[in-house]
């Protein structure tokens, strides 16, 4: 393949250094659904708490950097799978096809022709019937061979898929560490500094003390923000993995098929051709009333086939859902996935109400303070 995908296996690493690019500071989104925690091994726990102590949530870039470089890697793991991953098709084969399936179209059109002129000379029908088969037995071959070049690229696609997936979750657990490294810190300096910050401004009562607090509270704000823009690249990585391994099965299917066709279905047409010629030389030393059973009887065995392939497709769809599973899936998640943002959207409206009720109480102690100020002064 022109663009190799290469997984890189190594363990998640944290840091705090800034990218060589601007990162733009992330727009406030819509929630997404919550995901369960991936559990950690004491190695990677230890990382966790090591680099959550080091996070200083004063230090604007620091903050803003946070995290940046596993999102850049992200954005160019889905430039390399744009890249590689590709819609198959049959391409020149499909053209094969529909030629040989002329050709034994052709082929088959022959038979008919001798039988209806049954008093041409037989030597001329086997010679045109030769030439057909030598024809359509070339066409064979370059399906043959083009199928199985198919074959190749289809199963190095599968493999490729394999790292890609095991490089998604590598990023889907580098992520889940900074974002628990985060919220570590972000708990830890809320129960902690910010705190203080508070009893102090509340107790002295100084604007300076009031601004220190408000001061550190926004800064943890920007950093709860960054961290739920880190959770929403996580989500993505989440919903890569499906779509990687849906494009993979598709992928191994189509091999499957292939595989049917080189095994069962070539072997068929060039059975079927070479019994035609021995059907057609038999009855060149037989009587017409021979050649006229010989050829009903083998309508009577195309026709038997037929009506069996016919009966085998028709019981598979007799047998398959109205509905597939899938859909049923499909319908129920989205369903699931409304209630829950029906019920987020209640849960905001009642956060911003409570919000309020604190900036209006907030504004009735402020005034009241203010006229005491007045009334004292």
């Amino acid at each position: 393949m022109a663009n190799e995908f290469v997984f890189d296996d190594s363990i998640p690493t944290l840091t705090l250094e800034p990218e060589l690019e601007n990162v733009p500071a992330p727009a406030v989104q819509p929630e997404p659904p919550k995901v369960e925690e991936p559990v950690l091994t004491p190695e990677e726990q230890k990382i966790v708490n090591d680099f959550a102590a080091k996070i200083d949530v004063e230090n604007t870039a620091q903050i803003l950097q946070y995290g940046a470089g596993t999102q850049k890697k992200m954005a160019d793991f889905s430039d390399a799978a744009l890249a590689n991953v590709r819609t198959q098709d049959l391409g020149e084969v499909g053209d094969l096809i529909v030629n040989v399936v002329g050709e034994l179209k052709g082929f088959g059109a022959e038979e008919q022709k001798g039988f209806l002129g049954f008093f041409r000379k037989q030597a001329d029908k086997l010679e045109t019937m030769k030439a057909n088969f030598a024809k359509a037995e070339v066409n064979v071959a370059k399906i043959g061979n083009a199928l199985e070049q198919h074959q190749i690229r289809l199963m190095k696609d599968s493999a490729m898929l394999d790292s890609m997936y095991k490089q998604n979750l590598a990023y889907f657990k580098e992520l889940t560490m900074y974002i628990l490294a985060g919220k570590q810190k972000l708990a830890e300096v809320r129960s902690g500094k910010l705190a203080e910050l508070e009893a102090k401004a509340k107790l002295s009562g100084l604007a300076e003390d009031a601004q220190a607090a408000r001061d550190l509270s926004d800064k943890c704000d920007r950093f709860e923000k960054k961290i739920y823009d880190l959770e929403l690249t996580r989500s993505i990585s989440i919903q890569t993995a499906p779509q990687i391994r849906m494009i993979q099965n598709n992928d191994n299917v189509m091999v499957e098929k292939i595989q049917t066709t080189l095994v069962n279905t070539i072997p068929l047409w060039k059975n079927q051709m070479v019994l035609s010629l021995g059907i057609a030389h038999a009855g060149e030393a037989a009587a017409a009333q021979k050649q006229v059973t010989d050829i009903t009887n083998a309508l009577l065995k195309q026709n038997a086939e037929q009506l069996h392939l016919a009966s085998v497709e028709t019981a598979k769809e007799a047998e398959r859902g109205i509905v597939d599973i899938e859909t049923l899936k499909e319908t129920n998640a989205k369903l699931i996935r409304t209630f829950d943002d029906v019920l987020k959207i209640q849960a905001d409206g009642r956060a911003k109400r409570l919000a309020a009720e604190g900036e209006m109480l907030k504004m009735e102690n402020d005034l009241k303070q203010k006229l005491l100020e007045i009334r004292n002064g």
